[in-house]
């Protein structure tokens, strides 16, 4: 009993010298072994981001605004003389030449008056021609040629106005274009017609597009520049610019813009939605994708670009003009490698691991 609690004790003594061993005596292990050296250290792995080369180019800006048709000239043709309506030469829709009857009122005794007039005329003159020699021989005071000189001078004058206001009697379009309206019919009249309305004449040939500029705009929009004007037709034309106002409406602090467009065939009517492309004076800019704006630490839009040393700057930008998937900017240099891809995950002073992007920015297209 005795040698079996000292063999007991002596196991366990043993077991435990072998467990102490691994605390104050360590041994080479495979994980140990494998450690890197300082000296061997891997290198530092950068951030990457996809750039683009950017060129700067002329870029004509377009101006787009929207605005409506408007005819050259409308005017309403009115009675000039009283009577009453007997012709009515037009409808709504005729086309008429300059010259060409409207209307035709009431004789009102005006023929008769011309004819007067007529007599008149002729009886001064007889009477002229008759004592024209009597005075030239000295048998009539010279003065008498005068006096009858005066007379025909007079007549003549009354024959004058006489067929001016019969010729009242017969309104005509005073240029070429396209009846509207006719408020009148045949048979109406009043006391007096005159400045009764006849027709409403509108000429469609040249055509208006007027639009209101800014007059933060109004510096690049020059008259004779052209403009493309998208009717709500669908139709396209273009059109040249021929007035730009040089006061502003009082309310809307905006300028008056009128684009002329040839309409010969009156295809384009008067009063319709039409959008304006306004192309201004080219300048220098930038074609960047919309994605490749940020916003630095100061609250400043722009991009943010690589050297050739892989370091990150930032480039303040100024808009030149919006695209649907790009921005026209101006404020980068030519050549400039813009970061298109991960520029919101560096910041300025960064060295980064710059690789070409799928598609490269154009400048131009």
């Amino acid at each position: 009993m005795k040698a079996s609690r000292i063999a007991a004790v002596g196991l366990i003594a043993a077991a435990g010298l072998w467990v102490g061993s691994g605390y104050f005596m360590p041994h080479d292990s495979q994980q140990s072994s494998a450690a890197p050296l300082p000296s061997e250290a891997a290198p530092e792995k950068l951030f990457r981001v996809a750039v683009a080369p950017v060129h700067v180019v002329q870029h004509s800006r377009k101006l787009v605004l929207s605005g409506r048709t408007e005819a050259d000239r409308k005017v309403m043709v009115t009675a000039r003389t009283g009577g009453v309506v007997t012709e009515l030469k037009v409808r709504r829709g005729d086309k008429v030449t300059k010259g060409d009857v409207v209307a035709v009122l009431s004789d009102e005794a005006r023929e008769a008056q011309v004819a007067q007039a007529g007599a008149l005329v002729t009886q001064r003159r007889t009477e002229l021609e008759a004592k024209r020699s009597l005075i030239e021989s000295g048998t009539l005071p010279r003065l008498n040629l005068v006096d009858l000189e005066a007379k025909l001078t007079a007549a003549e004058a009354t024959l004058a106005a006489a067929v001016a206001e019969r010729n009242r009697g017969v309104v005509r379009a005073p240029w070429t274009g396209i009846v509207t309206e006719v408020p009148v019919d045949v048979g109406k009249a009043a006391f007096s017609m005159a400045g009764q309305e006849i027709a409403k004449l509108v000429a469609l040939d040249p055509m208006l597009a007027v639009v209101e500029v800014s007059e933060r705009q109004l510096a690049g929009v020059k008259v004779g520049d052209k403009a493309e004007i998208r009717l709500v037709t669908g139709e396209t034309v273009t059109g040249k610019i021929r007035f730009v106002s040089k006061s502003a409406s009082a309310t809307t602090r905006t300028y008056r813009v009128e684009v002329e467009i040839a309409n010969a065939d009156g295809a384009i009517p008067d009063g319709i939605t039409a959008e304006v492309a306004i192309s201004l004076t080219p300048t220098p800019a930038t074609r960047i994708p919309r994605s490749a704006l940020t916003f630095s630490a100061a609250g400043q839009l722009g991009v943010r670009t690589v050297n050739d040393g892989g370091i990150v700057a930032f480039v303040p930008v100024a808009p030149v003009q919006d695209e649907q998937s790009f921005m026209w900017v101006s404020g980068i240099s030519d050549g400039a490698l813009v970061i298109v891809q991960g520029q919101d995950f560096v910041r300025e002073g960064q060295r980064v691991s710059p690789v070409q992007a799928n598609a490269a920015v154009s400048a131009a297209k």
